[in-house]
């Protein structure tokens, strides 16, 4: 038998099957088909950062609104009480009116003064009421210095020591706060009698 070799020549270059350098049919595919993803995503960003900058504004301009509201609400938030106390303004101007005027009875003038003064402070204790304003109680009752000044001490046999005796100014209490602490005489007890 005679055996046939096939001797293997070398490739000539030329003959050599050239590979492009750009190619172009798979590469072009893949790059439309990652490229529309992507613009997709690049277009939903930018919405995404126009609605943010959007709300971002709207939230600032709340936040001035409310602002521009709490300070007219604080400039005028005494409004309604002032408005009250008109009222009882007028009263007292009626009052000392009718102690003015021309009588021929000063007595008649003086209680016609006194009942006039009386109902102004029956509306003025109303008015305060009305916006939570009360009178604290404090005599007769035990000292208790986160509501009452003390201003002095006094013997006493009728009421015991360390309770209020008498007032010089009424406090008061604004809902859950103490707005003026009464001031009051504390009593020190009886006197104590020394032995001659």
């Amino acid at each position: 038998m005679v055996e046939e070799t096939k001797e293997q020549q070398p490739v000539d270059p030329e003959e050599e099957t050239a590979v492009p350098e750009e190619p172009g049919g798979v590469e072009s595919v893949v790059d439309e088909s990652v490229e529309q993803p992507e613009r997709n995503l690049q277009e939903e960003l930018e919405a995404a950062e126009d609605k943010l900058l959007r709300v971002a504004a709207e939230f600032e301009n709340f936040k001035k609104r409310i602002e521009r509201e709490q300070s007219k609400l604080m400039k005028y938030a005494g409004e309604n009480i002032l408005r009250e106390l008109l009222t009882t303004l007028d009263n007292l101007y009626r009052a000392i009116d009718q102690g003015k005027a021309d009588a021929d009875d000063a007595s008649a003038k003086l209680e016609s003064m006194l009942e006039g003064l009386d109902l102004t402070q029956k509306g003025l204790v109303g008015t305060l009421e009305k916006f939570g304003v009360e009178p604290l109680d404090a005599v007769g009752q035990e000292f208790n210095p986160d509501e009452q000044d003390a201003l002095t001490m006094e013997n006493s046999s009728e009421v015991p020591a360390n309770h209020v005796l008498r007032e010089f100014a009424k406090g008061y209490r604004f809902k859950d706060r103490v707005l003026r602490h009464a001031q009051v005489v504390v009593s020190s007890g009886p006197a104590l009698e020394e032995d001659a």
